[in-house]
């Protein structure tokens, strides 16, 4: 029987279960009918048979079992196999449905795979049942006597993709198989009527029996079965089983149908492995390690062990992406995570958590010593260079190690903690490891909620700009002011913006941040163009995020053309490593800046690269020396030195030079002496808010007597 022949009966007093029944069974191409209730459906039976019915159990009226039970008393309508739908998923449910002569059940809402799968097969079963039922008696010659009706019976089984086979219960023999049973298991016929039922399935005479009578009893009919059966060269093949039983005269006829469901079985493994396993390493993944690291401490309760948890992140591993490729990058990762599983026993747990970090969960009998033995273990794996496509690579880890039950009893408690001694231990210098303590959790609750009342400051507008002036030592005034950021943070007054700049730059508010301080010092500079106080430049600092991750260009045009001021008034202020930070289009940024008129200016100049290479490829307007050399510059002879070669060299560039940090009466006279051009520090005036810069520039009140004095030389 085709599935276009195949007429259903689908019988449900809700139209909308109908409807989807309908569309679910349209695609495979059997032809439909429908009734409300179980009335409607005995006048539709006794009209026109169906040759299945999918018949709902709750229904006003008759219900389904009523109707079951009048279908299957008539001799007519017995063989029409039924398929109870019902949202009840109890054993009393379906042994009440099983009583009333139901062949199968589906539970709403229905899945559409398992739908098509049992009304086939029951349509199937009902098509060897006819068979049976019509030709029993030519059935029993054909087992005895294979007569010539024997052929047209198997063509029948073998048009069918799925594996047939015929037991007889009285002979434990196979009467018939189909070809695809031939073809799957690499028997003959012959072969396989030789062999036998037992041992194709492995199992004993007496375990075969016991599994019939129950068929024939009427139990587990209506399961799929997974199993193995043997093929005739030793091999096991995956199997989906459903089995039934049909009289055939004196005897019971066992209808199996097999289909190999290796492709499906290896289909779920992949996915499975894809899903659990890291595909660059082959190690546990993220998921499959917390899932583990949640049974080794169930588990470590039971038998009173401590257990390890050891964060372990690569060192500078973005160097060698950069460097090698990511191609080269990725086969380093596979054979650090081979590594580390040298440094482990069995019945450790080694995983990828992602990116270069991997985690590592340690049962630990005798305690601390086997976790502080594996992280030497791994530090010293290490040791040995990688051979990356031919290239030696060295690198080195930080690792976080976190104990539980002391540091914490839940998994991702530990993980985290974990992740943080890893971090302590990059501060502490990279290539080492640390253990988790109580201080390092507070130090995080502390950044954390730093972090959270940074992102509410730039809600709340709590950042201030401060400005420090600059001096131009030729005439003694004030020719410019560096804007500093401060916070002014509710409940703890202004906060040093060493405690909050750093971690604006970590977490990327600096890129919000540093866009508000250029609009708010370029509105600053249009309010003196049209005061008393004239036109005065300022200098912002820009961090290399800005460049990255912002739009630090299109932010200066908008300030700029917004508050109609001369772009010579706005100068950048880098740091050298912040030059650093994607060269090439911080490059062309700054080239375009200062297209447009914009100062750049190189702060902390000589702690960095300080090299004339790169000078000559930015366009830089000033050098500012850094405080560090401009504090003893007279009293260390190489700080004075070098101070001495920057304002040298700057001027040889046609460059300015800034000394910052200037504080006593000598230093200044050091500057003055050597032409530095303009200085900062708190000699003349500390970073004050607005109220009082502006108090100074309109009256002049720096003390500016040492410039003036008859003993400057220059």
């Amino acid at each position: 029987m085709t599935n276009s022949a195949a007429t259903i009966l689908i019988v449900d007093d809700e139209s909308q279960n109908r409807k989807l029944l309908e569309a679910l069974l349209q695609p495979e191409g059997y032809l439909t009918q429908c009734a409300a209730s179980g009335e409607e459906a005995l006048a539709a039976v006794a009209e026109h048979a169906p040759d299945l019915i999918l018949l709902d159990i709750m229904m006003p009226g008759m219900d389904g079992f009523e109707v079951a039970v009048i279908l299957k008393a008539s001799p007519l309508t017995s063989r029409i196999p039924i398929i109870m739908v019902t949202a009840l998923n109890d054993r009393s449910a379906r042994l009440a449905g099983l009583n009333a002569g139901a062949e199968e059940f589906l539970t709403k809402p229905v899945d559409r795979a398992e739908l098509w799968l049992r009304v086939r097969n029951l349509l199937r079963l009902k098509a060897f049942a006819d068979f049976l039922q019509n030709h029993s008696q030519v059935l029993e010659q054909e087992v005895l006597a294979r007569t010539a009706d024997l052929q047209r019976f198997r063509s029948a089984m073998d048009a069918t993709a799925d594996a047939i086979f015929l037991i007889s219960r009285n002979l434990m023999c196979f009467v018939e198989v189909n070809a695809t049973a031939c073809s799957m298991l690499g028997y003959t016929r012959q072969e396989l009527f030789d062999a036998g039922p037992a041992r194709v399935s492995e199992r004993s005479i007496a375990d075969l029996e016991s599994i019939y009578d129950g068929i024939i009893a009427g139990q587990n009919v209506n399961e799929l079965a997974d199993t193995t059966i043997r093929c005739k060269n030793g091999s096991y093949l995956q199997v989906e089983v459903h089995q039934q039983a049909q009289r055939s005269g004196s005897d019971w006829i066992i209808v199996g149908v097999a289909r190999d469901i290796t492709e499906r079985k290896e289909s779920a493994q992949r996915l499975h492995q894809l899903a659990h396993y890291d595909v660059l390493t082959g190690l546990p993944n993220r998921t499959l390690f917390y899932e583990a690291l949640k049974n080794t401490l169930i588990q470590s309760d039971d038998s009173n062990w401590l257990v390890a948890v050891l964060f372990v992140d690569l060192d500078l591993f973005k160097k060698v992406n950069d460097t090698i490729g990511h191609t080269a990058g990725d086969e380093l990762l596979s054979q650090f995570g081979h590594r580390l599983l040298r440094c482990v026993r069995i019945r450790d747990t080694v995983g990828r958590l992602g990116g270069d970090e991997f985690a590592l969960i340690l049962v630990m009998e005798d305690g601390r010593p086997y976790a502080t033995f594996v992280a030497g273990k791994i530090r010293e794996v290490l040791r040995e260079p990688f051979d990356i496509q031919g290239q030696q690579v060295t690198i080195t880890a930080s690792i976080g190690i976190t104990v539980y039950p002391d540091d914490a009893t839940a998994h991702e408690v530990l993980i985290k903690y974990a992740d943080t001694a890893m971090y302590r231990a990059k501060q502490a210098g990279r290539d080492t490891y640390r253990f988790f303590t109580a201080q390092m959790n507070a130090e995080v609750l502390a950044r954390h909620d730093l972090e959270m009342a940074l992102h509410k400051a730039i809600e709340n507008e709590e950042f201030v700009l401060y400005y420090q002036p600059k001096v131009l030592l030729k005439s003694g005034r004030i020719v410019g002011l560096e804007a500093l950021l401060r916070w002014q943070r509710p409940g703890y007054g202004l906060v040093s913006p060493q405690m909050f700049v750093p971690v604006l730059e970590d977490t990327g508010l600096i890129v919000n941040v540093g866009s508000w301080v250029v609009a708010t010092a370029c509105k600053q500079i249009a309010s003196w163009i049209n005061s008393s106080i004239g036109p005065l430049q300022i200098s912002v600092n820009v961090a290399g995020r800005q460049f990255v991750e912002g739009d630090l260009e299109g932010d200066v045009i908008r300030a700029l053309l917004e508050h109609d001021i001369p772009p010579s008034l706005l100068e950048l202020e880098l740091t050298e490593g912040s030059l650093m930070v994607n060269t090439e289009r911080t490059i062309a940024t700054l080239q375009s800046l200062k297209q447009r008129g914009v100062q750049i200016s190189i702060d902390d100049f000589g702690t960095g690269y300080s090299s004339l290479a790169y000078l000559r490829r930015f366009p830089v307007d000033k050098l500012k020396i850094d405080i560090a050399f401009i504090r003893e510059v007279t009293s260390n002879p190489d700080d004075a030195a070098i101070a001495l070669a920057i304002i040298r060299m700057a001027h040889s560039l046609k460059l300015e030079v800034v000394a910052e940090g200037v504080e006593t009466e000598a230093q200044l006279a050091f500057l003055l002496r050597y032409q530095c051009d303009q200085i900062q520090g708190y000699y003349f005036s500390p970073p004050v808010p607005l109220a009082v810069l502006e108090q100074i520039l309109l009256s002049e009140t720096l003390d500016f007597g040492l410039l003036a004095s008859p003993s400057n030389d220059n």
